[in-house]
């Protein structure tokens, strides 16, 4: 790749709000291989993010070599954590991405302090580690190096086909700690798929990395999300999607219905407006005012939808609401209890000292 950057250490006077003076910025760089795509490389103070208490998530340790992500999905749940940094949750989440160049090296450094209890850690639960950037930077086999090094289970939930590259090194480590794939395909029509999602691998290629990594070892769980009222949630679409999905080889799905969170719903509706006009006052009526989840009686109907085609192509699979709240989802890392020893004390005291966002 032929990278175009600034000078090291130069504030650029170009840059958007909030990147003039971007702490640890080392510089910004395009290349025409990404068109229309900024990356900003910064120099990451921190790799381990804690999840706060209060989140519902099931995890409570993460890692996120990016921020902003070039898959471009028009309803990525992640788009308000880009506000952050003075940036739109539209556009600009898609075009200017984050990238933490030296996040391995200060990962191992944490991994190493006495502190650390070695909880299970997730990764791709806000923006995607294997985003076409990743095959420029290299980033992922350093932090899954870090972890197995250190004796910490992970989880990776990825789109992007190129965790075929690290899947030797992923079987490695899995020698050493427990890792879990789970793969996100959420369309499974071509035409939809590229308006919907326009940066991600193509459905055949994600299928066939789940087959890939089924073969290696592995017990890929699919996460069939988000289900989009109207548009993939009809019995025909929903049977395909199970058997395509059960002949990758996956042993596991997770589905449920579309989320649209504070910063995404305008971004999504801009969409809908354009590709699908005729659905508007529908979606309006399912996700009014300031609703992010659909209504319980449109989930228990997918329910009812879907658990009977999972029986028929033989795949085990729940709604993603079917975990209590921060109980344990499969294709992630769960939580585990922390010792009662001066090192497990160590770790809570340390776990209570502030909460971190998921990036």
């Amino acid at each position: 790749m032929r990278w175009q950057g600034q000078e090291l250490g130069v504030p650029d006077a170009a840059a958007l709000p909030g990147l003039e003076h971007l702490n640890g910025l080392v510089r910004s760089v395009t290349t025409p291989e990404f068109s229309g795509v900024t990356f900003h490389e910064v120099m990451a103070k921190s790799a381990l993010n804690h999840v706060p208490g209060a989140s519902a998530m099931p995890f409570d340790w993460t890692v996120n070599p990016y921020r902003g992500c070039s898959h471009a999905c028009v309803y990525c749940f992640a788009r308000g954590t880009h506000e952050y940094l003075e940036f739109d949750a539209g556009h600009d989440f898609d075009s200017q991405i984050v990238v933490k160049i030296n996040v391995a090296e200060v990962l191992r450094k944490e991994l190493a302090r006495g502190t650390w209890a070695h909880e299970p850690v997730a990764l791709g639960t806000n923006t995607d580690p294997y985003q076409r950037a990743e095959g420029r930077y290299r980033l992922m086999p350093g932090i899954v190096s870090a972890l197995a090094d250190s004796g910490t289970p992970f989880s990776i939930l990825t789109k992007g086909s190129l965790l075929r590259r690290d899947l030797p090194l992923l079987q490695d480590a899995a020698a050493s700690v427990p890792v879990t794939i789970a793969m996100s395909i959420a369309v499974f029509d071509e035409t939809l798929q590229k308006l919907v999602e326009p940066g991600t691998p193509t459905t055949a290629a994600r299928l066939e990395t789940v087959r890939a990594a089924t073969d290696t070892g592995f017990r890929v769980t699919v996460f069939l999300m988000p289900i989009m009222p109207h548009l993939t949630d009809s019995v025909a679409a929903l049977d395909d999607a199970l058997r395509r999905i059960r002949e990758a080889g996956a042993s596991r799905v997770v589905y449920g219905a579309l989320h649209l969170r504070p910063g995404v719903k305008p971004w999504f509706m801009q969409w809908l407006q354009r590709e699908h006009p005729e659905l508007v006052s529908s979606y309006l009526g399912l996700y009014p005012g300031a609703s992010t989840y659909a209504p319980k009686p449109y989930r228990s109907w997918l329910a009812k939808r879907v658990q009977p085609l999972l029986r028929v192509h033989g795949l085990g699979g729940q709604a993603e609401d079917d975990s209590p709240r921060r109980g344990p989802v499969p294709g992630l890392a769960a939580r585990t209890q922390l010792v009662t020893t001066s090192r497990g004390r160590a770790a809570a005291a340390a776990r209570q000292s502030g909460p971190a966002m998921l990036f």
